[in-house]
């Protein structure tokens, strides 16, 4: 069975109030017109019955309301007529305007318009007296102008839904923003905190590995002191990142950030870790002049340079250990080669991360970077890790 839908507590009123209204206007004689085909004053009440039957239906099913509600204003013509069929009527149109299809909402206010227009003409072609022109004006009233306000409600009902929907795209595209934000800032974090501290905590790892390991009071103490030493950088570094989280300042790298000119000292401390492990460490500066770069660029070759040297006292084998940096056009090469292959003694896990925030540094400038074994002419396996980055910084959004 067909179920219609239950109408709005507003339309049930409405239908109330406009029959009771006309029926009032009824019982004290109140009429719109007299000499009529049925002029018994209670026919006039069946077009007021069904018009306020069919204010029940404004919402859910507008446009065969206002069918039916134009020949029940057709029909209430051949009566006494009453006021408040014709008001419900008017409110009929006004609500298959403001509720209907799309295409009715075009299509309504341009019908009762030429219908207007078509009537004007016609009784003042019948009449020819300017009177007449009074049958156009209450046609407009009762047809045109409620389709017309019907119109204008629904666009300013319209507009006010698309700025609604507008304004909850922009919410959350703020809240998308501030959640990549948020991620972005904390790998940042993340990928610093980890090329700050892994190469200190590996040495010490691999030092006291080696003093617990080795009962010989000599290579204790000589490990001691690198892990002391080591101790005591890692504690820096780790005091200047927690100084930049509780600045909380807007700079994308702290102020004294490492820059090329450092690698030296980075270069020496490596020497003293790697010493125990058979590894020595060579730095080639082929750079003609040693210009100043961007801060970003020399941070990340820097980062470059540590993350592979760290990796080479945890996996290399005993060998040489080149640290190579140098600068062709607009592009900055940095290259770690380091022996590829297994060594005894004590070694320190890895997890992978190191090679994860080094591409993420080249891929944030714009560079390129290649880190994998390759075979020597002599035959012996390398691990090389070589960067090219650009040394002007890329502008957001390009």
């Amino acid at each position: 069975m067909l179920s219609l839908p239950r109408p709005h507590r507003h339309d049930v009123l409405l239908a109330v109030i406009g029959l009771l209204g006309g029926f009032v206007l009824w019982a004290l004689g109140l009429s719109l017109q007299g000499n009529r085909a049925f002029a018994a004053p209670w026919v006039s009440l069946l077009p007021l019955a069904v018009m306020s039957a069919l204010e029940l239906l404004r919402r859910t099913a507008p446009q065969t309301a206002l069918v039916i509600g134009t020949l029940a204003l057709v029909a209430d013509q051949f009566t006494v007529g009453n006021l408040a069929t014709v008001l419900m009527f008017t409110d009929l149109m006004y609500a298959a305007v403001l509720y209907g299809t799309p295409s009715a909402a075009r299509r309504i206010p341009v019908t009762t318009f030429l219908i207007t227009i078509a009537i004007t003409i016609g009784f003042l072609a019948w009449f020819r007296n300017a009177q007449a022109l009074l049958i156009g004006v209450v046609t407009a009233m009762v047809s045109f102008l409620p389709a017309l306000t019907g119109v204008s409600v629904r666009n300013h009902r319209d507009a006010a839904e698309t700025a609604r929907l507008h304004a909850e795209q922009t919410a959350l595209l703020a809240e998308m923003d501030r959640a990549q934000a948020v991620t972005a800032e904390r790998t940042r974090m993340a990928r610093e905190l980890h090329d700050m501290v892994a190469n200190h905590l590996s040495a010490i790892a691999i030092h006291s590995t080696a003093a617990l390991s080795i009962d010989d009071p000599a290579t204790s103490r000589d490990a001691l002191g690198v892990i002391r030493e080591n101790s005591v950088d890692g504690l820096a570094e780790m005091r200047r990142l927690i100084g930049l989280l509780r600045t909380g300042g807007n700079a994308l790298e702290p102020a004294a950030s490492p820059t090329l000119a450092s690698l030296d000292a980075l270069i020496e401390q490596t020497r003293t870790n790697a010493a125990s492990s058979g590894l020595t460490c060579t730095f080639e500066d082929t750079r003609t002049e040693a210009c100043t770069l961007p801060t970003p660029v020399e941070l990340a070759a820097y980062r470059i340079v540590q993350e592979s040297l760290t990796n080479a006292l945890k996996h290399a084998a005993p060998g040489p250990v080149t640290v190579r940096i140098g600068q062709v056009g607009q592009l900055l090469t940095v290259e770690v080669s380091s022996v590829f292959g297994e060594r005894p003694g004590p070694r320190a896990p890895g997890s992978g991360a190191g090679l994860v925030g080094m591409r993420e540094r080249v891929a944030l400038l714009g560079g390129t970077i290649e880190a994998a074994p390759s075979a020597t002419g002599s035959g012996t396996k390398i691990w090389r890790v070589r960067a090219e980055l650009p040394v002007e910084e890329r502008v957001s959004g390009t």
